[in-house]
């Protein structure tokens, strides 16, 4: 398995959702149980020996990997969610898009404080949406020591953005 590409089973979108945007595609990982193993062993191997208390996800793609990748490691999922689609207490964060603002929320019991939790995502672009997951992990009183990605684009720079946490990827694109 060690020849394995995952780039054979990521799907380039052209003009998605807009002319000029190519669009990385992960749900073609999902479609192919080999692909969607593959990284959720990769996910296993390189955080089994590190002290991960918690994986935090992004609704709604990066449930999709957190979830047996927290089973697998014995540890709490915590959602980060859309505003309003979390009953009870919340902790929530407005960030900047392209053209609007957004805002997540957790369940503010979720977050362990004290702990380390890792913050997940399926792919990640801007940053923008992870830096204010963090911030959500972070108010709770937790801390994250590392943010990982099945898809990185850092020519859209979330390095500057996400700094200085680490950020792993298990593929980078680097634009066309």
């Amino acid at each position: 398995m060690s020849t394995f590409n995952i780039d054979d089973y990521i799907r380039k979108v052209p003009d998605f959702p807009k002319k000029g945007i190519l669009f990385y595609d992960i749900t073609s990982i999902l479609a192919n149980p080999q692909a969607f193993q593959f990284c959720i062993d990769r996910m296993m191997a390189l955080y089994h020996d590190k002290s991960i208390d918690a994986v935090a996800a992004i609704e709604a793609r990066g449930f999709l990997f957190a979830a047996p990748f927290a089973a697998g490691m014995k540890i709490p999922l915590i959602p980060i969610r859309k505003k309003g689609k979390l009953p009870g207490v919340t902790l929530s964060k407005k960030y900047d898009l392209e053209y609007a603002q957004a805002e997540i929320e957790v369940h503010r019991e979720d977050i362990p404080a004290g702990k380390r939790i890792l913050l997940l995502d399926d792919l990640i672009a801007t940053g923008g949406t992870l830096n204010a997951a963090r911030a959500l992990i972070e108010a709770g009183g937790a801390h994250v020591p590392e943010i990982f990605g099945i898809v990185g684009l850092p020519f859209l720079n979330y390095e500057k953005v996400l700094a200085p946490t680490p950020i792993t990827t298990l593929i980078q694109y680097h634009g066309e």
